[in-house]
């Protein structure tokens, strides 16, 4: 099949990505890197152009571009282009937000979808525990009604962006015994009761991620999100996007990361030549350049596949569990042809490096990807 780009579909490629290089870049992506800063600029920006609205329909003030994920995942590639980080920082409160365009009522999409559009509010989305990563219809904390509140309980992690203020974090909690009975309800992360610890971890630098704590915090009934117990299904109809979203921004950071390399080669020399030279290292590199090929055909297929309107749950899985391969890979021998040079921050492939080993465990890891595809082709 041809997944090449149409005209429209180049134009925004370059546009998106013309945007990168001259609104945010390598410099200041380090910087935010570095200081564990949140991009508000970049995040702002990206609101005036209208763009955090992509995936929320015309008529509730965005860009109508749900039903369009070619040109999402084309976004989600550019952004990603020199830090993964960055473009979580963007696509996690993108993918959050068409919960609440979904199935929000009028009051909640004004309450929470204006300021975000506007680039004044973000969003996050909890859903693992502390011991329910993977298995996530293990989850414990729970919520249920008392009069016209919900009170909740619990211990929720890896709350990724929740602790940046004017943040909604759409929570799944149970609130029913059956195993995937949940509701999602919307809580601003200011409530009182609600205790937000950030973690120290080896990347999310820039977005950070967190622990929640909620000891019999208290919300009005209009909380919930939707209907009860129809949370598990809600948090699902977002995961294939939320994969295509993390699948895209994989090959465009392992692009730079390629790209970085054979440049380092070919103008650092050793015993009287390029490093280019060396057939252990072109080789390295051709297998680099094939499999991030293969890798970005399949991130456009799966992304073809659901303009189509097909069940590609399956092929999404395939899409990031090759892209994020791939990444790691072309990142590893980045980290390995620059040798020393590769652990200062400045030549950015250690950051390409961690960012890369995170990516093959965020959105579902490699070993539950691996899984759904079985089970999509009947194992």
């Amino acid at each position: 099949m041809d997944y090449s780009f149409t005209e429209e579909q180049r134009m925004w490629r370059d546009v998106v990505n013309d945007f990168m290089d001259r609104e945010f870049g390598r410099d200041l992506t380090l910087k935010h890197d570095l200081a564990r800063e949140f991009p508000e600029e970049l995040y702002r920006k990206m609101a005036k152009e209208g763009w955090l609205g992509l995936l929320i329909p015309e008529d509730q003030g965005g860009l109508g571009m749900d039903k369009d994920p070619v040109m999402f995942a084309i976004f989600c590639e550019a952004i990603g282009k020199f830090s993964l980080d960055t473009a979580a920082c963007i696509m996690t409160s993108m993918f959050t937000a068409t919960n609440v365009a979904r199935h929000g009522t009028a009051e909640q999409r004004k309450r929470y979808l204006e300021p975000f559009l506007a680039g004044e509010a973000k969003f996050s989305i909890s859903i693992s525990e502390p011991q329910s990563g993977s298995d996530a219809a293990g989850a414990k904390s729970t919520a249920r009604l008392d009069g016209d509140e919900w009170v909740v309980k619990g211990n929720k992690v890896w709350c990724s962006g929740a602790h940046h203020p004017g943040t909604c974090i759409a929570m799944m909690l149970r609130t029913g015994s059956a195993r995937y009975d949940f509701s999602v309800l919307l809580i601003p992360n200011d409530t009182p009761g609600l205790e937000i610890q950030k973690m120290d971890t080896l990347v999310r630098r820039s977005l950070g991620t967190t622990s929640l704590f909620m000891d019999d915090l208290r919300l009005p009934r209009d909380a919930l999100l939707g209907e009860v117990g129809q949370g598990w299904k809600y948090i699902g109809e977002h995961l294939s996007l939320e994969r295509l979203s993390i699948a895209a921004s994989q090959i465009g950071n392992a692009r730079t990361a390629h790209e970085d390399t054979i440049k380092y080669l070919s103008e650092r020399e050793a015993f009287g030549k390029k490093l280019v030279q060396f057939q252990v290292l072109k080789h390295r590199i051709a297998e680099d350049r094939a499999r991030l090929s293969a890798a970005t055909y399949l991130v456009y297929a799966a992304a073809c596949a659901l303009a189509r309107g097909e069940e590609a749950s399956g092929l999404v899985a395939q899409a990031k569990l090759i892209a994020s391969q791939t990444a790691f890979d072309i990142a590893t021998n980045g980290m390995q042809a620059l040798g020393g040079y590769a652990q200062l921050p400045e030549y950015h492939m250690e950051r390409y490096f961690r960012e890369a080993k995170h990516g093959m465990v965020g959105g579902g890891t490699n070993e539950i990807l691996r899984s759904i595809i079985a089970k999509s082709i009947g194992l």
